[in-house]
């Protein structure tokens, strides 16, 4: 079976999760991974070989400095080991992850999966006041697994205007969810937040899902739990919060998804992305218009060219290096040949004619 498709089982799992008490797994989770205990480090230890987590980019990468499970999933990063390119121009991730879904935002609907689309209008909600900047721009789905890093940083220079809580479900956001789940992070409980950017804006999104326990931003701290039931708008246009690139923006405390939308004109994706492409924070993801996007190709063309022309060279030099031994090669052999003694053929007396060619 095609895997852009729900498998049968895949469906089966996803009737499954519409029975689960999602918010109640997941105040159980959250009040699991913040207790201490003689546990915690073999807990730690069990998920790190399950999931394969390398803790040796981790500010602590040691098991046994962790106190709590929720620390170590929240763990910080050691200096340097996310380099952030600081060009103005550049869009960079926000988050370690694999994309899931990228491009255009087509008559305000987003791609979920392939067949399965959402609409600006149920992801942002009525609460939002700038859904109708993101018509006809471009967004991107990012999944952080379980293994990944779980802070969200900012992907370029901002300045925050508004921020939604959405309320809603917890459904898991695995890979086999976008396709099986209808409409599934306009479902999900989740967060809104809106910037202003160079040339236009940006919303950033941090959906949440089974046990995702809790939902930090930067500028307000946790937003969830407590899980309201009524949506909250938090307006900011009056206030001077400016991030810069790279700054932490917020903390999913368990995993979950991050949706990236730009409004037309400010973002360009590069075009070596792609679906199932993994993702490191800071790598870059694009630029914040075409022309941006193409004198950071004119940039790159020269190099590639000189690149080229270098071995180019190397091989020219390569084939007259060869060339130059096998004439020496040849003049050898035939002086070795011209300077070696003959050697004389002795035949019966009766041979006079092959007696004689072999005389000097």
């Amino acid at each position: 079976m095609n895997k852009e498709y729900a498998s049968s089982w895949e469906r089966v799992k996803a009737t499954i999760f519409h029975l689960f008490p999602h918010h109640f797994l997941s105040r159980c989770t959250y009040w699991i991974t913040r207790q201490r205990g003689f546990w915690v480090a073999s807990l730690i230890r069990s998920f790190i070989k399950f999931f394969k987590v390398d803790l040796s980019d981790a500010e602590i990468d040691q098991v046994e400095g962790y106190t709590t499970f929720n620390q170590f999933f929240t763990r910080n990063l050691k200096d340097g080991t996310r380099p952030i390119d600081d060009d103005n121009d550049v869009i960079s991730s926000p988050c370690d992850g694999r994309i899931s879904q990228f491009g255009a935002i087509d008559n305000r609907q987003m791609i979920q999966a392939k067949g399965k689309y959402y609409s600006l209008n149920d992801f942002f909600t009525s609460a939002c006041s700038h859904t109708e900047k993101f018509i006809d721009g471009q967004f991107m789905t990012i999944y952080l697994s379980p293994r990944d890093y779980h802070r969200v940083h900012m992907a370029c220079d901002a300045r925050l205007l508004e921020m939604v809580y959405v309320p809603g479900r917890l459904f898991s956001v695995a890979p086999y969810a976008p396709k099986a789940i209808e409409k599934v992070f306009a479902k999900n409980e989740r967060v809104v937040s809106i910037f202003e950017v160079e040339g236009g804006y940006m919303a950033a999104t941090m959906v949440g899902a089974v046990n995702v326990a809790a939902i930090d931003m930067a500028w307000h701290g946790m937003v969830t739990p407590p899980h309201m039931n009524l949506t909250a708008r938090y307006d900011y246009q009056n206030e001077d919060i400016t991030l810069n690139k790279g700054d932490e923006m917020g903390t999913f405390n368990m995993g979950s998804t991050v949706v990236l939308c730009f409004s037309k004109g400010c973002y360009s994706p590069l075009a070596a992305l792609a679906t199932e492409l993994g993702l490191k924070m800071g790598e870059t993801i694009g630029h914040n218009s075409e022309q941006a996007a193409a004198n950071a190709a004119a940039k790159a063309t020269p190099e590639v060219v000189a690149e080229d022309k270098v071995e180019s060279e190397v091989e020219i030099e390569t084939i007259e290096e060869v060339t130059t031994s096998a004439e020496v090669e040849t003049e050898v052999e035939v002086e070795e040949q011209t300077s070696a003694p003959v050697d004389y053929v002795t035949t019966p007396a009766n041979d006079s004619d092959t007696a004689d060619s072999n005389k000097p």
